[in-house]
């Protein structure tokens, strides 16, 4: 089963999907795949970090400055979010219960390596849980459950899919 979350910016998809992961690994369960945070510094985005969920292993995927690839005031970092994204994703289609991506968006589509690492997971019979940019919605709802996240229905979101994804895991 799949499921997709998206929102605005701020809203808590990243902190959403974290919770999830630790639920279902705290279930003794294996969860893999990538979560990504923003950098910040003196109070101020300055970038993104890509973290694999089964190691802790960081890169940066994006930061302010020159150079290219961008996405507007960003630097995307292609070579550093690779190193970390690709082998965590095809670590957990070898052998997570859960695959958790954390973000299907415009800066992750910069890297060709990270769209043929997702197009495997998609062909793949895992469980996925991602969130997706909101302007990427369109092209991932028919895929799987939808769920657009706002302050007021987090609570309810995180805990239909928790639920929904231990049931699923619980059933193997």
């Amino acid at each position: 089963m799949r499921f997709f979350v998206s929102g605005m910016p701020g809203v808590g998809k990243t902190t959403l999907a974290k919770r999830i992961a630790d639920e279902v690994r705290r279930e003794g369960f294996k969860v893999g795949g990538i979560i990504t945070e923003e950098i910040r510094e003196g109070g101020k985005r300055t970038g993104f970090r890509v973290i694999a969920l089964d190691t802790g292993e960081i890169g940066r995927l994006a930061y302010v400055g020159y150079g290219y690839p961008r996405l507007g005031k960003y630097v995307i970092d292609v070579e550093g979010f690779e190193r970390v994204a690709i082998p965590a994703l095809s670590r957990a289609l070898r052998g997570a219960d859960l695959i958790v991506i954390d973000e299907i968006g415009p800066m992750e589509f910069k890297s060709n390596e990270f769209l043929k690492a997702l197009g495997l997971v998609l062909k793949s019979e895992k469980h996925l849980l991602a969130t997706v940019h909101r302007r990427l919605v369109d092209r991932y709802r028919p895929l799987g459950e939808y769920y657009w996240l706002t302050p007021e229905n987090r609570n309810a979101v995180f805990s239909e899919i928790l639920g929904r994804i231990k049931g699923l895991l619980k059933e193997k």
